[in-house]
């Protein structure tokens, strides 16, 4: 599969002054809170009306969906409202079912991405249909696996096609529900630029305090569409209540959001400029992040040195790092001389973590 303009054609198509908007409930709970939200959704930027039928859990016991009858209920929403409709398949059955009840845009879900297997089978009962197919990011950051995903939809004649980055889990504990890995879909959106790449702030962040901000960086950096997940009550939601915003909120969110648009060549350079700057926040942020682990560690080498009445300043192992660092600096194409500066500035905060243990 090579880049190609044809494959925004789909998106192309719709002639969207503002960004893709997929917006609807986590899961269909009743026909009633369906129908409520997509009204409340009518008229307004989203484009497709978004509803989880069959839920993947990660253990059973909790609501795994309505099943079949939601897909009834989507349908009624389409007629009623004109908004085009969406859901997630995990098997072959599901999209059958979906293709039965004309469902528009299909997504495979993260805990699907994963196996080549399952996407396989999805590629399979989809082949050469003319719907909206998007695939989310596997569970673990993974761009062969993502990237394989969609190449194996696309060797099926499949040919609307698009990616949702929804995050990727972790063990460490993060602000984040699941960490954006901002640098991994930029590295997907840089191999294929036409490839449309959606965002769901709503799983990156678990909290819809952060959607807006979350968002806003996506556009900063070309994303073309958001995926907000959208409940009337979304405190008495059946499934993943935190994240969810009501319509209200999702129409400000939507009127807040700077859009920026390339309609001349002033407008091109400053589209540019901010997504570059979007990317060096985005690598900036993750500096921060490394360097407060690091210092973490620090911690609990002068908790270790205290212990053992050692001495905080390890001169031999200071003079391996840092001309270890100068070599690998230097193929990256950094000087000697900002090696120098930013290490010897790392290993005295380093130091002064330490004496402040040993000291205490």
């Amino acid at each position: 599969m090579e880049n190609s303009a044809g494959l925004r054609t789909w998106l192309d198509g719709m002639n969207l002054d503002h960004p893709l908007v997929i917006a609807g409930p986590c899961s269909a709970e009743t026909e009633e809170q369906v129908m409520q939200i997509a009204h409340d959704l009518k008229d307004t930027d989203v484009n497709y009306y978004r509803a989880g039928i069959w839920k993947p859990r990660t253990r059973p016991g909790n609501f795994e969906g309505v099943g079949s009858i939601g897909l009834k209920w989507l349908q009624r929403v389409k007629e009623e409202t004109g908004l085009k409709t969406a859901t997630e398949v995990a098997n072959r059955a599901h999209v059958e079912l979906a293709l039965e009840h004309d469902i528009d845009l299909l997504w495979i879900g993260a805990r699907s991405t994963v196996s080549p297997f399952i996407v396989q089978d999805i590629a399979d009962a989809l082949e050469g249909t003319d719907k909206v197919v998007l695939v989310k990011n596997p569970v673990n950051p993974d761009l062969a696996l993502w990237l394989g995903g969609i190449e194996r939809l696309y060797s099926k004649n499949i040919k609307n096609l698009g990616v949702i980055h929804r995050g990727f889990s972790s063990y460490e504990k993060s602000k984040y529900r699941n960490n954006p890995e901002w640098q991994l879909a930029i590295e997907l959106q840089n191999k294929f630029p036409d490839l449309p790449l959606i965002l769901d702030p709503s799983h990156i962040t678990g909290n819809r305090e952060m959607i807006f901000d979350v968002s806003q960086t996506a556009l900063d950096l070309n994303y073309d569409g958001l995926m907000i997940e959208t409940h009337c009550t979304p405190d008495k939601a059946w499934s993943d209540a935190a994240q969810q915003v009501t319509p209200e909120s999702l129409k400000q969110i939507m009127k807040d959001l700077k859009i920026r648009k390339e309609t001349d060549q002033e407008a091109e350079y400053n589209s540019k400029l901010t997504n570059f700057r979007a990317q060096i926040d985005v690598i900036d942020n993750s500096l921060v992040e490394t360097l407060g682990k690091r210092m973490k560690i620090s911690d609990e080498i002068g908790q270790l040195k205290k212990q053992r009445n050692v001495a905080v300043l390890q001169s031999k192992r200071w003079n391996e790092i840092l001309g270890k660092m100068i070599m690998d600096g230097e193929e990256k194409g950094l000087s000697e001389e900002f090696i120098l500066r930013i290490f010897k500035a790392i290993h005295q905060e380093s130091i002064n973590h330490q004496e402040k243990i040993v000291k205490s």
